[in-house]
């Protein structure tokens, strides 16, 4: 669903800001599928080898992607308060029913007190893999940046861009992880969710929430602009309804 009602973006340096890095690049790794052909799957460059652990928070119905990690040795930790177990019993995986957020306080927690109450190894790189419905703005923000830099990829779903852009309670905690992680890691593939739908924004439909994948910039080599749009690897999450494309602002120009 789109809506046709056309919204202004507020700060246009900002919104620039969000848009060069939401703008995808290819790398000389090829990207792989990882967890199912549909929704709980993701594209992850084939750089998996040595990443010690895969941090998972925000399991709802899905565990493909953590099923598949285990198949490469990759143990996960996952961790959502709204539901009682995975929905897959995953090799080596450990489950704890709490949140993520910017405070350890009742059902919530941080990424630092996760990370620290169970890493395997740590010298190791991480993986992360994030969907919490929003929560990922203040829980990046509240995350240190020498625990960032632990992730060699981090596979995240980011919602409320139309509002990001268009409304300043939004704006300022989205700016705020983007300026944390551009400097560090480089957006590798994007693919709107066509679910959750559009919102017109200064003549282009937005995506109300995108999966995208980020590489630590010292494994992105030959950064190039991505040019198979979609990737042939991608699917609708739902297959009924039409594929979302890009928007012109998110594609670095020629």
């Amino acid at each position: 669903m789109t809506e046709t009602r056309t919204r202004t973006v507020i700060d246009a340096d900002a919104a620039g800001v969000i848009d060069a890095f939401m703008t995808p690049y290819e790398t000389d790794t090829p990207l792989i599928r990882m967890g199912d052909f549909g929704d709980g799957g993701y594209l992850v460059p084939d750089d998996l080898r040595g990443i010690a652990a895969c941090y998972s928070p925000g399991v709802s119905e899905q565990a493909s992607f953590e099923m598949d990690m285990a198949k490469r040795g990759i143990p996960s930790f996952m961790a959502d308060a709204s539901v009682e177990r995975p929905p897959l019993d995953v090799p080596g995986a450990q489950f704890v029913p709490k949140f993520l957020g910017d405070k350890d306080e009742g059902q919530v927690m941080t990424l630092a007190s996760w990370v620290a109450s169970t890493d395997p190894d740590p010298e190791a790189d991480l993986l992360l893999q994030m969907d919490i419905e929003g929560a990922e703005y203040a829980t990046l923000a509240a995350a240190p940046r020498d625990l960032l830099r632990r992730f060699r990829m981090i596979v995240i779903e980011w919602h409320h861009l139309p509002s990001v852009l268009t409304k300043p309670r939004f704006l300022a905690p989205a700016l705020a992880v983007v300026e944390k992680l551009r400097e560090e890691f480089v957006t590798v593939h994007v693919h709107p969710n066509n679910v959750s739908g559009s919102v017109e924004i200064e003549g282009q439909a937005i995506p109300r929430v995108v999966e995208a994948t980020l590489l630590r910039r010292d494994r992105a080599t030959g950064l190039r602009p991505a040019t198979a749009l979609p990737h042939p690897l991608d699917r609708r999450h739902a297959p009924k309804r039409p594929a979302l494309a890009l928007p012109d602002r998110w594609l670095a120009k020629p």
